[in-house]
């Protein structure tokens, strides 16, 4: 089976899957030989964003202008509903943006902290997030009810009325796409601050729309972005340095426009380069027959089989066989 996944072992980052290789499920089992990341199987096929959808901010004739008074409305809508929280006095800042599930894992709330402690940031940019619910008494998820009620908390903390809009989780993909190129209008930037990202199809989609994109280093953003060229590598486990990464960016931007573009384009290159479906598809194709290759050359599937056996019979079945009694001849 060919593994359709972000994980590209000739580019994986040092420490970020050797975990798999060896570990301990504690009074059960040990295992010494493990997932082998520089396996074939686990070369990258990586998708790409819908182009139709999700296409760069310049391309004018094919923007969705009809759909610009409804994204004011949900970013700038002095209401306060169950739809938009939050408001932004100064509409000419650029935005920062981002747009996730309301998980711990996706760390939307630590993005707000990190905005609501810089008070540098908070003066040069605003914040939008797209996430989940504001409101408790609509989520059934216990996580996504507790990072609710850390958002309140942040948003009363540091006093962000003026500076900060949350609006809840969007399903509309074309207005979501416009959304992006609408945030790159006002010289913004996306920012994807999780504490780990399989893949990160959001990267993908705003650097498709050319807008500057930040995104965790832990996890598949490492790999679609090349640092300070295509994008901004962010560790969300030190926010300080990722909020001083923002404002080093803006502080280039405002001084020299052209270096807001030049990583605009750089993203959109790298986009082109390796995560467009075409790219997808050619690269399946080619990956499948490298992976025939290795399984008929190799002893990869008997090796990988037996192992699982070893393990399902020490987990599972040891323990049964001991119960069974032991057939004995009968005594005459």
């Amino acid at each position: 089976m060919l593994i359709l996944s972000s994980l590209a072992p000739e580019i994986a980052e040092v420490g970020q899957y050797e975990s798999h290789a060896a570990f301990t499920m504690p009074g059960l089992y040990r295992v010494v030989h493990g997932i082998d990341v520089f396996d074939p199987k686990f070369n990258i096929v990586s998708p790409g964003a819908d182009m139709s959808i999700y296409f760069p901010y310049t391309e004018k004739e094919k923007r969705l202008t009809s759909l610009h008074r409804s994204i004011e409305n949900l970013l700038f809508d002095p209401d306060q509903n169950d739809e938009h929280l939050g408001r932004l006095d100064d509409h000419s800042k650029p935005i920062i943006f981002s747009m996730a599930r309301l998980d711990k894992v996706k760390n939307i709330t630590g993005l707000v902290e990190l905005f609501g402690k810089c008070a540098r940031l908070r003066e040069i940019a605003n914040l939008v997030v797209v996430a989940g619910y504001n409101n408790v008494k609509r989520s059934n998820d216990r996580e996504e009810i507790q990072e609710i009620e850390k958002m309140h908390e942040l948003i009363k903390t540091y006093d962000l009325f003026g500076q900060f809009r949350w609006i809840s989780a969007q399903t509309n993909r074309a207005r979501n796409g416009e959304l992006y190129r609408y945030i790159a209008d006002t010289q913004g930037v996306f920012v994807q601050p999780a504490f780990y990202e399989a893949f990160g199809l959001t990267v993908v989609e705003a650097m498709t729309c050319s807008l500057p994109t930040f995104a965790t280093l832990h996890g598949g953003p490492a790999e679609i972005i090349e640092h300070g060229i295509s994008g901004f590598h962010i560790d969300p486990y030190h926010p300080d340095q990722a909020a001083s990464v923002l404002v080093d960016f803006f502080d280039k931007s405002t001084k020299d426009p052209g270096y807001w573009k030049a990583i605009s384009e750089g993203g959109l290159q790298r986009i082109y380069e390796r995560y467009t479906w075409k790219r997808y598809s050619e690269r399946l194709m080619t990956l499948a027959g490298v992976y025939s290759f290795w399984k008929y050359v190799s002893k990869l599937e008997r090796r990988e089989t037996r192992r699982y056996l070893e393990m399902f019979y020490i987990l599972k079945f040891r323990d049964l066989a001991k119960s069974v009694p032991l057939v004995v001849d009968d005594e005459h």
